[in-house]
């Protein structure tokens, strides 16, 4: 990856918030470089890194497409949307809350039905409600036991433990597919909850 020429992608694509704190790095080589060299990887526990701009960094833009890949994926391996189901909580770090809502404005934009709980739960609580409620898979906003800067996005399977590998491996190749800027599908979340494609918890 080209990082001056994806950094100038942010710049010219991402949001003014976004883009004011891309713009507060402009003469920080290191920096540009460090976020924007490569991206961060998902594997069997998710996503983690440090919050902030950039495709080597958790932020919206970064959840908008892992989300994009898990919906591909259970799309795929489950024929179509249609059943297909996925169970969402956070926890108490910074922006949590708001990478839950947008992974499930995502997934709803997908036609899945999505589950999310309307105040902090533990992870436990997710793997309890992917068997309560059936669902097809499930995600944890989280970065565990990592510092404070950090955060972090877990997918679970139908079983309620942690996405097996060659699932893992399928979401992983849809979110190497999808531009994290054009390839995102999104709708507004409260209207999704109005129209019952987002149920909250």
């Amino acid at each position: 990856m080209d990082y001056k020429k994806e950094y100038e992608r942010w710049l010219n694509s991402a949001d003014a918030e976004t883009v004011n704190e891309l713009n507060s790095i402009k003469n920080d080589e290191n920096e540009i470089e460090e976020r924007f060299y490569k991206t961060l990887e998902f594997g069997t526990a998710g996503l983690r890194g440090v919050i902030g701009a950039g495709p080597n960094r958790m932020n919206k833009y970064v959840v908008g497409q892992a989300t994009q890949g898990l919906a591909n994926q259970l799309i795929k391996t489950n024929g179509s949307a249609d059943g297909v189901s996925v169970a969402i909580a956070y926890d108490s770090r910074i922006k949590s809350d708001e990478f839950a809502k947008t992974a499930a404005a995502c997934l709803a934009a997908n036609g899945i039905k999505v589950y999310i709980f309307d105040e902090l739960k533990p992870v436990p609580m997710l793997s309890f409600t992917i068997g309560y409620l059936k669902t097809t898979a499930g995600i944890v906003v989280t970065a565990s036991h990592n510092p404070a800067k950090y955060n972090g996005y877990k997918v679970y399977g139908a079983d309620g433990a942690q996405l097996n590998p060659e699932l893992a491996e399928i979401v992983l190749d849809e979110i190497n597919k999808t531009d994290l800027f054009t390839g995102v599908k999104t709708c507004d979340f409260d209207e999704a909850v109005k129209n019952g494609k987002i149920i909250m918890l």
